[in-house]
């Protein structure tokens, strides 16, 4: 019998649908359209796998609207929208964060007759979470398990949903069910897990389960010790979090700026500069860029100390790195020349900020106005304070609290009576302070008075 080649047109589409998918991948949407319009002029015709691949693209890379409008195209070519089409537009709408516009194309989907799939219900999962609607998304969960649809991914959304809606223990609970029904967790169902732990900081069980991780056969990641040590630090457990740095040092681990960065900025706030240095030294030695993130924190950590020379210089080596140095950056110098008492340094660094363009950056007159308190120059922080464009309730805050220190209570009392009309808040220390200071000093009725206001003001809140 002789051979007989397979009709051309069929060949052709699949091939047609292998040029439209590489340029799609290449961002190259209008070429592909155009191959599409050659093809049909051949007689090369598309079909579903054609036009589903321009519907992803064009979710991707540029407009839902767009997307959806393949469709009518579809449609008008005889060929019927099939589940693959809309879990592209509605996995596209999600990622988008139009979430009442992916509920309304599953809506569309049920209404055409187009049956969801697993990856459909996945997708409306991640939706109703993202839309803080737990129980809905349980409930689709719970008729995709009577369905028989789940697999690893659905209970991959599921964990993580929960874990970001604030239902880490039933997170944690589902988790050991489906492991007691013979459930394999996969890196991401770790990872997910183990994120929402250390959030809730529930430490106890975010070592636990990074334990069971490492003995499963997978490989926790950098980021996911990372996250834990975090957790560790974050709770005061800062042994605990070494011996992960550790641990993960000793398992070859390549660690980028941000690990280093985490352990660094914890010591710096417990006040353990010298084990910084340490770790800054080991850092250094591994050969590792700094990024921005690395800077400030060693910028921050120089400053702390005093080594104002060394932070400045850090400045310049930023700017040979071709790094721009932000907000951040140069509101911790200012800080830095305020606590060193350098308050005409500190005035020229923020003039410096205008030239480069930053604005009026609160923080930073913040930091200058607490400099000048604590320094014991209360009338210039008065000044500052009258002069500042923008003020919020720490900037209050501050100023009472250092005309406190000073004995200034019938001036704080001024300065807090005009934030509370301003609708800012101090804090109850404070306020407690200038109550307490006017009785102090014999001006019980002032206090009686600012009493009845600060009652008022909560009153209103």
């Amino acid at each position: 019998m002789p051979f007989r080649s397979p009709p051309r047109s069929k060949l052709s589409t699949k091939l047609l649908n292998i040029s439209i998918s590489s340029l799609c991948k290449a961002k190259q949407i209008s070429k592909a359209e155009s191959v599409i319009t050659d093809g049909i002029r051949i007689g090369v015709l598309p079909d579903a796998v054609t036009y589903n691949t321009l519907i992803d693209a064009y979710c991707r890379f540029a407009s839902i609207d767009v997307a959806y409008s393949v469709l009518a195209r579809m449609r008008e070519a005889g060929i019927d929208p099939d589940v693959v089409s809309y879990n592209s537009l509605i996995s596209g709408a999600v990622r988008k964060c139009m979430l009442s516009q992916s509920l309304d194309l599953f809506e569309e989907m049920l209404a055409r007759g187009v049956t969801p799939d697993a990856w459909s219900h996945n997708i409306l999962m991640h939706c109703l979470f993202k839309l803080g609607k737990p129980y809905e998304a349980n409930r689709v969960f719970k008729e995709s398990v009577l369905r028989g649809e789940v697999h690893a991914t659905t209970y991959n959304v599921m964990i993580n949903g929960l874990c970001k809606n604030g239902y880490v223990s039933h997170a944690l609970s589902l988790f050991r069910n489906l492991q007691r029904h013979g459930f394999v967790p996969q890196v991401l169902t770790y990872n997910a897990l183990i994120n929402g732990l250390c959030k809730a900081k529930r430490l106890k069980d975010a070592r636990t389960v990074l334990k069971e991780f490492g003995e499963s056969g997978y490989e926790p990641n950098a980021i996911t010790y990372t996250t834990v040590m975090k957790c560790c630090f974050r709770c005061g457990y800062f042994e605990q979090g070494l011996e992960i740095l550790s641990e993960m040092r000793n398992l070859g681990f390549t660690f980028d700026g941000f690990a280093y960065c985490t352990v660094i900025a914890a010591m710096i706030k417990t006040g353990r500069m010298r084990e910084a240095e340490e770790i800054i030294d080991i850092m250094v030695s591994t050969g590792i860029r700094p990024d921005l993130v690395s800077y400030n924190t060693l910028i921050n950590l120089y400053c702390r100390q005093g080594r104002l020379e060394d932070a400045l210089k850090l400045l310049d080596e930023i700017e040979e790195e071709g790094l721009e140095c932000d907000q951040y950056t140069h509101t911790i110098i200012v800080d830095g020349l305020c606590k060193a008492g350098d308050f005409d340094g500190a005035q020229k660094h923020l003039n410096y900020m205008n030239t480069l363009g930053f604005g009026y950056n609160l923080v930073a007159f913040n930091c200058m106005l607490d400099g000048l308190g604590k320094a014991g120059h209360i009338d210039h922080a008065v000044k500052l304070f009258e002069v500042m464009e923008v003020k919020d309730s720490f900037t209050y805050t501050i100023l009472v609290h250092n005309l406190c220190r000073a004995g200034r209570f019938l001036c704080a009392s001024k300065v807090l009576v005009s934030c509370l009309k301003g609708g800012y808040q101090v804090l109850r220390a404070t306020q407690r302070a200038v109550l307490d200071g006017l009785r102090s000093i014999g001006f019980t009725n002032e206090a009686r008075k600012l009493r009845s206001r600060i009652r008022l003001a909560r009153l209103m809140s």
